[in-house]
């Protein structure tokens, strides 16, 4: 018999801690494979913990209302030792997956990497989504970067990467399938850069409370969002382009299409997802847009993931994620806002709803807002900020000549960080956007 650590699993972007709220599983019960083996609770999402191993629940670790951080094991599970790999990483054991048959000799050289590594691999800590023990230490021992691991397709529950996902993807690259990211040998033959000392954080001014005032004590989340900010401050170089766009061609369309809309498709047709759309397309065009800085080099990813600032019952914001935008139809981006923003609404969100985000649009028009300069979202390199939809007087230009009408405009507010989007980038982007919102067609089909 083996034993396997049940851990707390990474549940997004600012969040280090959940509270168990209740025990699934009792300590003897048998427990299947994927099997929800504890419910937890952030200040984000409720959500449960599956069982990565077949066994049987030994002991937990924590009791209901305990807090947790992530990483922390939580419970121990006793497996059937015959099958199992163990982890360099964790020094757990989880049950092997039948390998593919094309991945037969990558399987033998893995298994005998994992029988005599002893010291601790990389741990992939810094990637938006959970991975396994055993996948890390496929990873670490196959010399996959944590970009190109986050890039894989998952095929597992909640779309994470299993076994035979990792072992597809060295095939496939060995094959010359995939375009690989800079190599470990090539990183460790860079430059050494070296770095200023920081210097000591400056202590805060001390405020005096008289007796007339009122001490309210930050929310858990309230501290988060709090240190989010201010880290993304001292991490990012905010820079900030404006410009206004002729939305009228989208008022109207909208106007008149969205009772059908509503008949057809169940949903309620708001201009955010026609926003999105525009973006998307407009990150297609400006790929540099789409990245992220680690260290001295630049990330440029893959999908269009495109964060969507929604608000919680309590007031305070999140940026549920919708994946793959660009290769959304405008129903399809509806359903997906419409889905997104109702489930913020009820705390339904579930951990990676809010992860994987590469650029963010934040809807600050919504409060009343012409404008905003919203902080960017670590560690993405921009953010857009939406102003209110508002009827003005407007110089139209026509081949019979000029003359004053009242038009639908908005401004568009794009943050981006100096360090590596510099202002003809960061003011080509948003332009594009309004580009793609003018030119909209107003005689379109959904």
């Amino acid at each position: 018999m083996a034993k396997f650590e049940l851990k707390l699993p990474k549940m997004g972007e600012s969040v280090a801690e959940a509270t168990i709220t209740t025990w699934l599983k009792e300590v003897g019960e048998t427990i299947e494979l994927d099997d929800a083996v504890v419910e937890i609770a952030t200040d984000k999402v409720d959500s449960e913990v599956p069982s990565e191993v077949e066994g049987v629940l030994l002991e937990k670790l924590f009791e209901v209302d305990d807090v947790v951080q992530v990483g922390q094991t939580i419970a121990i599970i006793e497996t059937e030792g015959e099958g199992g790999v163990e982890a360099a990483s964790t020094g757990t054991t989880i049950e092997t997956e039948e390998p593919p048959k094309e991945a037969v000799v990558i399987e033998t050289q893995i298994t005998e990497a994992t029988e005599t590594v002893t010291t601790a691999t990389s741990d992939f800590s810094e990637g938006s989504r959970f991975y396994s023990p055993l996948v890390k230490n496929i990873a670490s021992t196959e010399g996959v970067s944590l970009e190109e691991l986050e890039g894989i397709s998952g095929t597992g529950k909640d779309g994470r990467v299993t076994k035979n996902d990792i072992l597809q993807f060295i095939e496939d690259r060995k094959n010359g399938k995939v375009v690989t990211q800079t190599t470990k040998e090539e990183v460790k033959k860079a430059p050494v850069v070296a770095t200023p000392a920081k210097k000591e954080a400056s202590k805060p001014t001390p405020v005096v409370a008289s007796g007339e005032d009122e001490i309210i004590e930050m929310t858990r989340m309230g501290k988060l969002i709090a240190h989010h900010m201010v880290e993304s401050v001292q991490t990012s170089a905010h820079v900030q382009s404006f410009i206004e766009a002729d939305v009228t061609n989208i008022w109207n369309w909208r106007k008149k299409v969205k009772a059908d809309f509503m008949k057809r498709e169940g949903e309620n047709l708001t201009f955010t997802p026609i926003f999105m759309e525009a973006v998307a397309k407009a990150i297609k065009d400006f790929p540099m847009i789409n990245i992220s800085v680690s260290g001295d080099t630049i990330i440029k990813k893959k999908n269009i993931n495109l964060g969507m600032a929604a608000a919680l019952p309590d007031g305070n914001l999140i940026v549920p994620v919708i994946k793959n935008a660009d290769q959304l139809n405008l129903v399809g981006m509806t359903k997906a806002v419409n889905d997104l923003a109702n489930r913020a609404r009820n705390n339904a969100l579930k951990p990676d709803d809010i992860q994987g985000g590469t650029y963010t649009v934040t809807n600050v028009g919504t409060f009343g807002s012409i404008m905003g300069t919203p902080i960017i979202n670590q560690p993405q390199v921009g953010i857009l900020a939406l102003g209110a939809i508002r009827k003005v007087p407007a110089v139209i230009e026509t081949p019979e000549g000029d003359f004053i009408g009242i038009r639908y405009k908005m401004f568009l507010s794009h943050s981006y960080d100096h360090r590596v989007v510099n202002g003809a980038l960061g003011g080509q982007f948003v332009q594009r956007v309004k580009d793609y919102l003018e030119a909209f067609d107003a005689n379109r089909e959904f």
